[in-house]
């Protein structure tokens, strides 16, 4: 199967001369992860990710997109999807611009790893476990972690999600989506609304709950459709009611590959 069989058309990018506010509310409004960045004429110059957000506070409003962009990865119409997934892991981004091909980079479409699972050959899934793939040594934040200073984590541990706990158990998720969407995205000094890192609100009144989760033996296929059904970027994996491992996207698409 090839990228234009499953691609999203007409997607919606920003141009690099915009502010990187508006490209934070596109993101925001649209729940994107990345955001394809495009010159006067519609020609693709790379993508805007979540963690570009880091760079906007409320007393840098007027910073443009073009110095935030990163490179994108050179995914054409006719690739297959394979080769396509195996450029967006090595990027380790989720989404990606479609251009028309290799000599014209205007924009042609948007391809995500929803896109390729949702028509991924059933036939070619491994029959492995959760277990044998999911990440163990599980890093995790406090439900009575401040917000800034969570945010701060995820961007120094390369994360877009975090279970949290409170007294040792599992009870939520916090990802960077739900800071963005909360509007406290944020550096150091200052929040979006002004408050600063001691002053931020805590974990629990943003964080996704019930959690996510499955068992570390169910299968591959059982994680990637409970991963599209509830429309999340990753699962904690329980066992005996205790958090043993974490298993996102990218964990399942390199072991499909």
């Amino acid at each position: 199967m090839k990228v234009h069989d499953v691609m999203t058309k007409n997607p919606i990018a920003i141009k690099e001369t915009e502010f990187l506010t508006r490209a934070r509310q596109i993101m925001r409004d649209h729940h994107y992860r990345t955001l394809p960045v495009v010159d006067g004429h519609n020609r693709v110059k790379g993508i805007l990710t979540e963690t570009a957000l880091l760079g906007i506070t409320s007393t840098k409003s007027n910073v443009t997109v073009e110095g935030f962009t990163n490179p994108a990865p050179t995914v054409t119409p006719d690739m297959e999807l394979s080769q396509s997934a195996k450029l967006m892991l090595d990027a380790v981004v989720g989404r990606v611009p479609v251009v028309k091909s290799t000599q014209d980079s205007s924009l042609s479409g948007i391809l995500s790893i929803v896109d390729i699972f949702r028509h991924i050959d059933l036939a070619k899934i491994p029959h492995k476990t959760v277990r044998e793939i999911m990440t163990r040594n599980v890093k995790t934040c406090s439900a009575a972690d401040r917000i800034a200073t969570v945010w701060s984590n995820m961007a120094k541990l390369g994360y877009s999600g975090m279970p949290v706990m409170r007294n040792g158990r599992l009870v939520g998720m916090v990802t960077r989506r739900d800071i963005i969407s909360a509007g406290y995205a944020r550096i150091e000094v200052e929040a979006e609304h002004g408050t600063r890192a001691g002053t931020s609100l805590t974990v629990d009144k943003i964080m996704k709950t019930p959690p996510y989760t499955i068992a570390p033996d169910a299968t591959i296929m059982e994680a990637i459709k409970t991963i599209l059904k509830l429309d999340v970027g990753r699962l904690s994996v329980v066992d005996g009611g205790k958090l043993v491992g974490i298993v996102d996207r990218y964990d399942l698409i390199k072991a499909c590959l």
